[in-house]
């Protein structure tokens, strides 16, 4: 027979031993693929519901999104057209602003007009009856002056002579 010398023994040995650390390499690559097809065949559907259901929810959102984008596009053309009318609206408002001051200052100078006559009218009125009550009692003043003085001329100048023929004639008219 044939004597193996130290040399094949190693070589043997190496052999061996090599063959024996790739056993527990295999034996976890086994075990890991065996766990993964568990784990593919009981949480297949559980992660293809979940996966369908958050596509359909990310369509869903882009939908909302492209709808809420197409929306406030339209507000911000409205807005935009707003505005750029704007200028126009204001021009118009300070227009109709001056002619409403411009309308209210003719008022007003109608108003005052009206009110200047109408108390030129009342002051006209009122000298009027000033005039006439001053004119009354001037009158009856001059009237009360003539009659003290016409009593005194007649009281100076008609004698008792004077008093008594004037009585007998007064008398003499009554009787006839």
């Amino acid at each position: 027979m044939f004597m193996a010398g130290p040399d094949v023994v190693l070589a043997a040995s190496d052999a061996e031993e090599g063959h024996s650390s790739w056993m527990p390499t295999i034996a976890k690559m086994f075990n890991f693929a065996v766990l993964a097809g568990i784990l593919v065949y009981f949480l297949r559907a559980p992660i293809a519901g979940y996966l369908r259901s958050r596509s359909e929810t990310i369509r869903k959102d882009l939908v909302e999104a492209a709808s809420l984008r197409a929306s406030a596009e339209a507000q911000l053309t409205t807005i935009r057209t707003q505005l750029a009318k704007l200028p126009a609206e204001l021009e118009a408002l300070t227009r109709r602003g001056q002619e409403e001051l411009a309308a209210e200052g003719v008022r007003m100078k109608e108003a005052t007009a009206r009110e200047r006559d109408r108390l030129l009218e009342r002051t006209r009125r009122d000298i009027d009856l000033q005039f006439r009550l001053a004119r009354r009692a001037l009158l009856e003043h001059t009237a009360e002056l003539s009659i003290s003085l016409a009593r005194r001329r007649v009281e100076q100048t008609i004698t008792s002579d004077d008093h008594r023929r004037l009585i007998d004639q007064y008398a003499a008219e009554v009787h006839a």
